[in-house]
């Protein structure tokens, strides 16, 4: 199997043995393009499709000239027929070719439903183990232009609901090229969600394939005081809320889920052991959402070691607004995270 050929699943480089080597600053963008560009190389059955991954803009810059090193026939253009090319999609990959199916948006994934919902995520149940479906879907969260309720909508909860379909949401340039890798290595469909503002990131990355395995979250800070379950775009205002209180004596600890079905339970149960206290921050709404998911499985699991109410920082339950005053009036951030944080607390009591 080509896939042998990249190195064992790996949590996180030891960046000070491979800087100057095999390691170097790429942009978020570039990342996801170099994992692309070595899974076409690595596996002729690996194809690219989706509107606009030929466009001189290259989908954000993830697919740039792909289609130029590797041609048309795997790296190309689709219709506005997402259920119909979602359905193309899946019978390639059960036939035993590796798609990776690039929407604009998550919102165009409402589209494909049918087909992920009721196809895609029940074959391999259903024959008993002797079918696999190795499709991976990607979409991006449009958030920063005013592209409002049909363009901006995290739709993670949804996805997260159903069975059969693996979920990841990176946060940074190093797991958004492992995870791409690991997802069209895997057997199976793999939703990735990403947040437009990650690509406003630069980091770390080899250069050689390597996968970061999926279903493993990680700490980014180690606190004592709080944890904070940060997920996608949310670890970064995380950090920035991590700064704000320290300097109010509150020493607060990050878990990047980076993979939210399955999503990694031994990290937050041992980080809420530690703690006491959680937080967590989803960049899509509150009810009936990721947080509330995760919410429920540490009051199932993790009761008594809490020392307060969890809490959580999320969209509010309203349709995205437009324009740049409402939208920053609707998204969550870092100021969101350090008041309910101190309110965890006991501040303000």
């Amino acid at each position: 199997m080509p896939w042998s050929k990249i190195k064992p699943e790996i949590e996180e480089p030891d960046f000070q043995s491979v800087l100057g080597n095999t390691c170097r600053k790429v942009a978020y963008a570039e990342a996801i393009r170099e994992a692309l560009d070595q899974a076409l190389e690595l596996d002729e059955r690996v194809f690219v499709m989706g509107q606009g991954v030929d466009d001189p803009s290259g989908m954000f810059g993830a697919t740039l000239n792909l289609h130029k090193k590797h041609g048309r026939t795997r790296v190309f253009d689709t219709p506005l027929a997402e259920n119909g090319l979602t359905g193309i999609a899946i019978g390639a990959a059960i036939g035993g070719m590796r798609p990776v199916y690039f929407h604009n948006r998550p919102d165009f994934l409402l589209l494909t439903m049918d087909q992920l919902v009721n196809h895609a995520s029940k074959w391999h149940y259903m024959f008993g183990g002797a079918v696999h479906v190795p499709l991976v879907v990607w979409a991006c969260i449009g958030r920063g232009w005013g592209s409002a309720a049909q363009h901006s909508q995290a739709l993670q909860g949804l996805f997260m609901h159903i069975p059969g379909l693996k979920l990841i949401m990176p946060s940074t340039c190093y797991d958004a090229k492992g995870l791409m890798l690991a997802s069209i290595a895997d057997e199976n469909p793999v939703i990735i969600l990403e947040h437009r503002y990650n690509f406003k990131h630069t980091g770390l990355v080899p250069e050689e394939p390597y996968r970061v395995p999926i279903g493993k979250g990680v700490i980014r800070k180690t606190g004592t005081d709080i944890t904070i379950i940060a997920v996608s775009y949310m670890v970064t205002e995380a950090y920035h809320a991590a700064e704000t209180l320290k300097s109010d004596g509150i020493d607060a600890e990050i878990v990047d889920l980076r993979t939210l079905r399955p999503f990694d339970e031994e990290i937050i149960l041992s980080s809420l052991a530690k703690t006491g206290r959680v937080l967590i921050a989803d960049t899509g709404w509150k009810a009936g959402g990721v947080t509330a998911e995760i919410a429920a499985f540490l009051c199932e699991n993790g009761f008594s070691s809490l020392k307060a109410p969890i809490s959580r920082v999320a969209c509010p339950d309203i349709p995205t607004p437009s324009g740049f005053t409402l939208e920053e009036a609707f998204y969550p951030g870092a100021k969101d995270i350090v008041i309910a944080s101190r309110k965890l607390m006991g501040w303000g009591r």
